[in-house]
Formats: structure tokens, sequence, C-alpha cells
């Protein structure tokens, strides 16, 4: 079995090849069974979550164990840990393991821009970003991948995070700029990216204007949630997947059983995008609203760009 490096997970998993790879497995067979869900305690009194998230083809079977320690992040540690087997799923065996830290960030931001090249305006030009964790640092690279965005800011509540991040895009040649009223960045944005842990809501309705595209990611659990009612009701809605992003996130959870919307008013998922299904943005003054609660065949697609590509002389 490889045991791939993370250097090379890095360098393989280049943006625009991970979207075109995550386009192609859409369009394919695979079987994806509910993921694992389970909630404890630490001795600490802090609530962790263990996930467990199996995949498999004619082909190939994949299985990721994640865990999320929310209070990691005021011990300066990652607050998601990751791992991914590769397995051959005729015969059961093992082909490669690796750190799927990397992986799962990646992915999930090129799944955003996959997306967003259905729902975004082709001539959007104003990119924001709010959060500064794993994921969000890949996000104005992919989304980069299927727009050509003129201007692009930053909002982090931690001052000292958000200079160090644009800093770091400025040096990857990325003109950024860091924000302090989100308010008014997000009154001017064409694009709002959302990766954060808030607990309620730090996107308002009334801050959005037509033709706006609103991504989140960050909610992850059902009392969680990115955006307040009146986005919810004012957008057209897609999700990565019913079963996740009705159930699992309170971003839609919330609304539904408020009785704001209902599960009839999402248009359409990722696979019905990229199948055509459903056409996507229908109009200029349409705000479209993409919600991400992850799914186990994104990360077949990145392991697998990854271990087809990786050979041990690599290194």
């Amino acid at each position: 079995m490889l045991i791939i490096p993370d250097a090379e997970i890095i360098q393989l998993l280049d943006y625009k090849k991970l979207i075109e790879a995550l386009r192609e497995i859409f369009q394919s067979e695979y079987t994806m069974p509910v993921r694992h869900h389970h909630f404890y305690q630490t001795t600490e009194e802090d609530e962790n979550t263990l996930i467990l998230m199996p995949v498999w083809n004619q082909n190939y079977l994949g299985m990721k164990q994640v865990t999320v320690a929310p209070a990691n992040a005021s011990k300066n540690m990652p607050s998601i840990y990751a791992q991914y087997i590769l397995s051959d799923a005729k015969t059961g065996r093992p082909l490669a393991m690796m750190n799927a830290t990397e992986l799962t960030a990646r992915r999930t931001a090129c799944t955003s821009a996959l997306a967003a090249s259905f729902l975004c305006r082709k001539d959007a030009e104003h990119l924001l970003i709010v959060g500064g964790g794993k994921v969000a640092q890949h996000l104005v690279q992919s989304h980069s991948a299927v727009r050509d965005f003129k201007k692009v800011s930053i909002w982090m509540r931690n001052p000292a995070k958000m200079e160090a991040f644009v800093a770091s895009l400025n040096q990857q040649g990325i003109l950024a700029e860091g924000v302090t009223n989100l308010e008014e960045a997000a009154r001017q944005a064409d694009l709002i990216s959302c990766a954060t842990p808030a607990k309620t809501p730090i996107i308002k309705g009334e801050w959005v204007k037509p033709g706006t595209h609103l991504d989140l990611i960050g909610s992850y659990k059902p009392d969680t949630r990115e955006t307040d009612d009146d986005a919810i009701q004012k957008s057209s809605i897609f999700v990565d997947s019913r079963a996740g992003a009705l159930h699992e996130s309170g971003e839609l959870a919330i609304p539904i059983a408020n009785g704001i919307i209902t599960k009839n008013d999402v248009k359409a998922d990722i696979v019905e995008l990229v199948n055509g299904t459903h056409p996507g943005r229908i109009s200029k003054e349409e705000i479209t609203l993409f919600k991400s609660a992850g799914l186990a065949i994104e990360d077949l697609a990145a392991a697998l760009l990854v271990f087809k590509s990786y050979t041990p002389s690599n290194t």
C-alpha cells in the first residue's frame, strides 16, 4: 500500500484538474451510503465530531475518517484532521493511504467552484471570501479557475490572521485586500463565499444585491448557519446533495423547521447541474445560493487524481 506524502498531495491536486475530476465523477455511476456522524465530548467538555464517509464504484472503494475539534483553534491547531484509505473495490486490497486534510479542503473549495460555474454570473468581478480556515485558503484559487475576478476581498474576525492570509495570497500573485466592514464588502460583492464556524448568521439578506451568488460552506451541524432567513428566502437554492444539506446543516434545516422554506424549494443538486438536468442561473438579477455539506464522492475524485498521478519516484 502506498503512503502518499502531503507534499505530493498538494502538488498533484491542481485546482483546474480537480474541478474537472469532480465534474467527471459526478457524471459517473457510484454508490454513496449516508455518512456516519458521531458527537462526543472531551474531558474539557468540548463537543467534537467523528465522521465516517464511505463510497465506491466498480473499481475503487474509498473511506475517509474525519474528526472536527472546534476548540483546537484556541490551541493554534487545525480544527479538522482526516485520513483517507483507497482500496480496490473488487478485492478489498488497500491501494493507498493519505492525509485527507488537504484533500478535503481542496475538494470542498473546488466543488464550490464547480457549482459556481453554473450559478455565478459570467461577468462577476468582485469575490468576497468570509473566513480564513483551511478551506478558505483555497477558495480564491478555486473560484478564480472558473471566473475572472478583478477584485478579491477577504474578511476575517482576527485582523492579524487576515493580514497574514492576504499577504500569503499576494505572494502567490493574487491581488487581494483585507476588509474590516463586512456589510459594505458584502453589498458590493458578486460572489460571497463563506467558510466559517459561525453559529449564528453573519451574512444578512438585506446586504445581498441582485445577481449575487452565495457560496455557503462552513455550517456543518444542525444548529449552525452563516446566513439569515432573508437571504434564504430571496435566493434560488442549490445543494451538493439534498440528503446532507437539508438535514445535517442548520443553513437549510433551521429555515425548514421554522416554515420559512420547504425541501421542495431546492432547485437542484450538483449532479443535476453537471448533467444538465437544471440549467443553473437563469437570469442576471437572480440571487443564487449553493449549500455544501461535503460528499464522499468528492473525496474519491480527489484521492483518485492523486493516486493515478503519483509514483514513488516523484519524491
